[in-house]
């Protein structure tokens, strides 16, 4: 999909979709697959890049396997299982939630959230190394600033979400109540966890600069549609899952697929959540945690028509770190490169 500006009909480049990847490091290809299958995955195209051709391409000096792990009919919010000879460390790790600069997590639409709950909650009370936060009710009018709604008087909209951290795995799992959204997540009836391909995927930064985030509407030529302040007496939802602080503030802001609509029936999943806090906020700085060739959570992509018109704009748009377009490990043309809040992320040719 081509981008154009008010008063010219000139087209430049932009990603197109939603976004496409969340790139997982791993130690063992067959048993993160084996994971990921319980929620609706299915493994699809294999690749691998040797060592010179992964540190031209993610600066990782290693040799790489990976594999696309494919949902129903998805053309975003997948996974790209990504095993690495020699990782350079061991990702953003156990945390008791969401909070840190660097911090990634993929959301999924479930049907039966108290479903993974049961099993989270039983997998931490016999020992396994997991952190969870047991399902929240966070209600659309609250947490717009609207009047709450009645109590066994008015319907209540909204969304019982939970966090499941695992040493290779930060997850978000959330079930509607009160309302319907078609176009955003496609649950797998058949799966184990009866859940949908990846909704949104989020990161984290800490900037008084709220420019910075420009990068991904006027660069990356996403569509910016909810951006405002989360003050801690609105966040009932995030308070826990980003470790707020009382009296507190964040600042929201979502980057959608340029085809998506505003409203419920027009919305599309694939959308990217930033999470701003200011420079005064305390978050550890993981940003070396989550970058390829680390294990866990450590890249996204994103696809474009116009690959080569899209690296122009990144090298000039106050990316750093722009590696040349090269073929990936499936031998897809794609390029890399470090944004201006920090995160890595590579592109690819559609």
């Amino acid at each position: 999909m081509a981008q154009t500006t008010p008063g010219n009909s000139t087209a430049r480049p932009a990603c197109i979709g939603g976004l496409y990847e969340i790139c997982v490091g791993v130690p063992d290809l067959a048993e993160s697959i084996a994971y990921y299958e319980r929620f609706g995955c299915r493994a699809g195209r294999f690749g691998a890049l040797d060592a010179a051709a992964a540190r031209a391409l993610y600066s990782v000096d290693s040799p790489l396997r990976s594999v696309r792990l494919y949902h129903q009919n998805a053309d975003h919010g997948l996974v790209r299982l990504m095993q690495w000879e020699r990782p350079v460390n061991d990702g953003l790790g156990l945390d008791d939630n969401l909070r840190c600069i660097g911090s990634r997590w993929g959301v999924r639409l479930t049907d039966s959230v108290l479903n993974l709950a049961n099993h989270a909650v039983t997998a931490r009370d016999q020992g396994v190394p997991i952190r969870v936060i047991e399902p929240i009710l966070a209600v659309i009018g609250e947490v717009t600033g609207e009047r709450a709604p009645r109590p066994f008087a008015d319907p209540i909209l909204g969304v019982r979400e939970m966090v499941v951290i695992q040493p290779l795995y930060r997850q978000v799992f959330f079930e509607r109540f009160g309302y319907e959204s078609p176009h955003y997540g496609c649950i797998c009836p058949q799966s184990m966890f009866r859940t949908s391909q990846h909704t949104h995927a989020g990161m984290m930064i800490a900037n008084d600069d709220h420019q910075v985030l420009q990068f991904y509407d006027e660069v990356l030529g996403l569509q910016r549609w909810f951006d405002g302040e989360r003050p801690y007496a609105q966040a009932t939802g995030s308070r826990q899952i980003f470790g707020l602080e009382p009296d507190e503030t964040h600042w929201m802001v979502d980057f959608d697929d340029p085809r998506s609509g505003h409203s419920l029936d027009a919305r599309r999943s694939g959308k990217l959540k930033v999470v701003r806090f200011g420079t005064s906020s305390r978050l550890a700085d993981k940003l070396d945690r989550s970058r390829p060739g680390c294990l866990g959570l450590s890249l996204y992509t994103w696809r474009t028509s116009d690959l080569e018109g899209l690296w122009k704009l990144v090298q000039a748009g106050g990316a750093t770190r722009v590696t040349d377009v090269l073929a990936d490990e499936f031998g897809t043309r794609a390029f890399s490169f470090v944004a201006p809040d920090g995160y890595s992320w590579t592109l690819l040719q559609d």
